[in-house]
């Protein structure tokens, strides 16, 4: 499925904001919403590497954070 160039493709991102791709047609996996790009594999990848320009999760930015202002 994932290697098939006909799938219809959408970005998910989950709670951590970090992104995957999951075949349109099929419901988002546990933990994961629509991140707004629908497409082709490449299309979303695109898409990904366009706005998931900070690969920490977010915990571990959101610790940084706090820990550089105190």
């Amino acid at each position: 499925m994932f290697d098939n160039e006909n799938t219809i493709f959408k970005a998910v991102i989950n709670h951590e904001e970090q992104y995957s791709i999951w075949p349109a047609d099929r419901e988002n996996p546990l933990g994961w919403r629509d991140a707004g790009k629908v497409g082709t594999k490449q299309e979303c990848l695109d898409f990904i590497a366009q706005v998931w320009t900070d690969m920490r999760p977010l915990s571990l930015r959101k610790h940084m954070e706090s820990v550089a202002q105190a």
